[in-house]
Parts: structure tokens; C-alpha cells; sequence
């Protein structure tokens, strides 16, 4: 009888542990912040879940190695179905798009832990 309830308890915690870990992993939100530049593209993908993708060019230059010049690009997911609409109705433009990052990528939420909730401006 004694044995039984310790091992409840051990399995009681050990799930806490683990929904405590996903929770972290998944649903935290380790940053949020503004980015800006040109939109490349927003694109519907995927096998299961279909999630909307995209990629920033922003403005300026950065070097990772002497000599190797390229532009900074932001890759994104976007939850929300209308946001994607419009950015993906006004490709090429200017956008600054506010994000939250998440330590780990959902297939439902998309590919990328940047996942992008609100548009702030286009020009």
C-alpha cells in the first residue's frame, strides 16, 4: 500500500516536472521586440500544419568573417491569418513588425521561434 503511494507521488511529480519543461520550452516568451526592413515574402507551407512564413531584409550590412559581406534578414512565422494576408498583399515594401521569441518553434505556430503579432507601420 505504502509502495503505491510513493509511486503516485514520484509520477505526480515527475509530470509536473515535464509540463513545467514543455510550458518553458514552448510557451515562454524569452523576448519581444520591433524589427524593420524590406518583406521578401510571407508564404503558406506545410505538410500537416499550414503556417505562414516569411523573411525581412533589413536596411545595412554585417560581416561574419573578413570579406564575407551580406544583408541582415529576419525569418518569421505569423499566427494570425489577416496579418499574413496583408503583409503578403504588400510584398516589397517597408514593414515594422512587432514579434515575440519563444525558446522553441510549434509546428502549429510555425517553423520559426520568431512569431510576428502585430504590423506597426508600412510605407
Amino acid at each position: 500500500m505504502k509502495s503505491k503511494k510513493t509511486l503516485f507521488i514520484i509520477l505526480g511529480v515527475l509530470i509536473l516536472i515535464l509540463a513545467g519543461f514543455f510550458y518553458f520550452r514552448y510557451n515562454f516568451v524569452l523576448g519581444e521586440g520591433v524589427k524593420a526592413g524590406e518583406l521578401n515574402y510571407v508564404v503558406k507551407k506545410g505538410y500537416i500544419f499550414k503556417t505562414y512564413e516569411g523573411k525581412l531584409i533589413q536596411a545595412g550590412i554585417r560581416s561574419k568573417q573578413t570579406g564575407n559581406i551580406q544583408s541582415n534578414e529576419f525569418e518569421f512565422s505569423v499566427e494570425d491569418k489577416a496579418i499574413a494576408e496583408k503583409m503578403m498583399l504588400n510584398s516589397g515594401k517597408v514593414f515594422e513588425l512587432r514579434y515575440k521569441e519563444y525558446i522553441g518553434a510549434l509546428p502549429w505556430r510555425g517553423y520559426s521561434p520568431f512569431v510576428v503579432y502585430e504590423i506597426i507601420s508600412i510605407k
